[in-house]
């Protein structure tokens, strides 16, 4: 059975959504990053950054979110959470699962810090092209790859619902309501927040 290391108001609820869109059984560790619980020496072991989400299966031990999303939905492909191989869809897929990590999260670090980098520095772009370019994908909607939900949708929207719904970090556009209020009507991403919220 898989074991997520998870803590409330964190980048776990990526993997809380995603372990309930499979309908597969799990097992939780609390692992409350406000008490430092991540940093101690047990769960440096085995996450050596001390950072949650981390998942074991078995004698597999997988650290940060798109990577495990990008696991956990080829370890159940009856979930149909992720293109198989060869269907046209896999490289937009990937694109958007990775693009959750590497472009959402600075651009949000960057809107709440109003930190000025220059476009050319910054491996993202800018905050503006990359919300831009995320309305542009979702007026095609209703998810990420047309009509398929798939962990890209869980990664790219687990993030956006915390920085726009939960923190307020960043301003909400009509194509992110509609897609977030799409996500937040899914079983799983309610049944995920209950868990969050104890």
């Amino acid at each position: 059975m898989l074991k997520l290391y998870w803590s409330p108001r964190s980048r776990s609820f990526t993997t809380l959504w995603l372990l309930e869109e499979t309908g597969q059984p799990y097992e939780r560790v609390l692992t409350d990053i406000s008490t430092g619980a991540q940093k101690k020496p047990e769960y440096l072991k085995i996450n050596p950054m001390g950072k949650v989400p981390a998942l074991q299966d078995g004698d597999v031990t997988i650290a940060e979110s798109a990577a495990i999303c990008a696991y956990v939905a080829e370890r159940y492909p009856d979930a149909k959470l992720a293109p198989p191989l060869g269907d046209p869809k896999r490289g937009k897929y990937l694109q958007w699962l990775f693009f959750a990590p590497s472009c959402i999260e600075p651009a949000i670090l960057q809107a709440f810090t109003k930190l000025e980098i220059p476009p050319m520095s910054a491996a993202w772009g800018s905050t503006t092209q990359v919300f831009d370019v995320l309305e542009q994908a979702l007026d095609k909607g209703p998810w990420l790859l047309g009509d398929t939900f798939s962990a890209a949708d869980v990664a790219i929207g687990s993030g956006m619902n915390f920085a726009i719904r939960l923190f307020k970090m960043v301003p909400s556009r009509p194509a992110f309501d509609r897609y977030l209020d799409a996500c937040a009507a899914r079983p799983a991403f309610q049944r995920a927040e209950k868990i969050a919220a104890g």
